[in-house]
């Protein structure tokens, strides 16, 4: 069964001189999803390098599951560890939930229905 919920963890280029760092903390990251795919708290991640563009975007991490376990990831303090390392060795790191599927209709649908309460 496919989860419309996700969590997107997105970088921009990595800090100069911390290139080797920045691997390390990658194949941690890489890790860290695959143990939680493993053990059933998410259904899925796929890593994306992104060509470079002149954007701030250089690459993410597109994580699938349920909002609850995706949520509890979030507070995970092993998880925490992995952003304050990933802040500290690229620029532009987030952590965002989103949605795909069936939950992305689902927020079009409120924003529609919001646009046209409000006249826009």
């Amino acid at each position: 069964m496919a989860n419309d919920d996700v969590l997107f963890t997105g970088w921009g280029e990595v800090v100069a001189g911390r290139e080797q760092q920045a691997l390390a903390v990658f194949q941690e990251t890489i890790q860290y999803w695959t143990l939680a795919q493993q053990d059933g708290r998410i259904e899925s991640f796929e890593p994306v390098l992104l060509d470079p563009h002149g954007g701030g975007l250089a690459g993410f991490v597109l994580v699938r599951g349920e909002r609850a376990a995706l949520d509890a990831i979030r507070t995970d303090e092993e998880f925490q560890r992995l952003v304050a390392r990933g802040g500290l060795i690229v620029h532009d790191f987030g952590v965002i939930p989103g949605y795909v599927g069936e939950a992305l209709g689902r927020q079009l649908a409120h924003f529609e229905r919001a646009a046209s309460e409000l006249g826009g």
